[in-house]
């Protein structure tokens, strides 16, 4: 089992940047690859992106492309997802999750929620105009 708590989330203005935290805690070695997920009112739960752990490259939604950027401190066992340039149609849930991957192309092309086995409980994140 892996134990997943986010934080960092909170309110920020259009442009401005924000980073959010998941600590992952258990059996951390069962699971190799990495995701951020979100989640707005009324709308599906939507893939941001994913980090292969162990040689850390990482893949994006376009919609985040080159604002927001995944990164990991294993020392610490924890993922960073710093998000840049934010803008309102960011303003959702955000949950990080994990699975098992056979490879760094598996981990970036497996990008449903039903391919994530643990979850986190999620964080705010609100953007105003």
């Amino acid at each position: 089992q892996v134990q997943l708590v986010e934080s960092g989330g909170g309110s920020v203005q259009a442009g401005g940047s924000l980073r959010v935290s998941c600590v992952a805690s258990g059996d951390t070695d069962s699971s190799n690859c990495m995701g951020w997920f979100r989640q707005a009112p009324g709308k599906e739960r939507e893939w941001v992106g994913s980090i292969y752990l162990r040689d850390g490259s990482a893949a994006y939604a376009d919609s985040v492309k080159g604002r927001f950027t995944i990164s990991q401190d294993n020392a610490k066992n924890t993922l960073y997802l710093q998000m840049n340039s934010l803008k309102p149609e960011d303003t959702a849930m955000y949950y990080c999750a994990a699975r098992k991957s056979l490879s760094a192309r598996y981990c970036s092309i497996g990008r449903e929620s039903g391919a994530f086995r643990y979850w986190g409980q999620g964080t705010q994140v609100t953007v105003s105009s």
